[in-house]
């Protein structure tokens, strides 16, 4: 099988961990790159993401997707299959796929409905929305974000579904 790339999104809750983690075991020699590990490696001074970011959280965000993009290429040209996993909402989509267009980039962007999500995140063991609704971002990344790559309402899946049908979304259910 030929090494691929593969940008997971979805809004927090979406099961981008989950499913990205089970598709990377699936994919013989493969990464999985959680971009929030770039963000959780500042120790002092790191500004997070929020409603109202300040210039410097969205310089920080930016920096995490060029180390994650950075990180994605030098695996995959070493030989690894990458999938890269991360909040890409609205430009940001169009940012990180513009950032690896030289890369065989598959796009999948996990959207189950806003009451799984709802359910999803109180069931989490981590708060991922502060200071807005999950209703507010939703409805924003549903406006905001492109309609590119191939979008999966996983609402009523498995993980080991959402896998089944990202590999056969893409011919790699050899």
């Amino acid at each position: 099988m030929r090494e691929t790339m593969y940008l997971i999104t979805g809004v927090m809750a979406s099961g981008k961990s989950t499913i990205s983690e089970l598709l990377a075991s699936k994919l013989g020699k493969c990464v999985h790159l959680r971009g929030d590990v770039f963000r959780r490696m500042i120790v002092s001074g790191r500004e997070d993401m929020s409603a109202e970011p300040s210039e410097e959280a969205v310089r920080q965000l930016y920096m995490r997707y060029r180390l994650a993009v950075n990180a994605a290429k030098t695996y995959y040209d070493n030989g690894f299959s990458v999938v890269l996993q991360d909040n890409y909402y609205g430009a940001e989509l169009s940012y990180m796929i513009e950032q690896l267009k030289d890369y065989p980039v598959q796009v999948v962007v996990l959207c189950p409905n806003v009451e799984v999500i709802a359910e999803r995140e109180q069931r989490r063991g981590k708060v991922g929305y502060t200071g807005f609704t999950v209703e507010y971002l939703y409805s924003a990344f549903l406006k905001e974000t492109p309609k590119v790559g191939f979008w999966l309402d996983n609402s009523e899946q498995s993980p080991e579904q959402s896998v089944d049908d990202i590999l056969l979304h893409f011919g790699k259910n050899e």
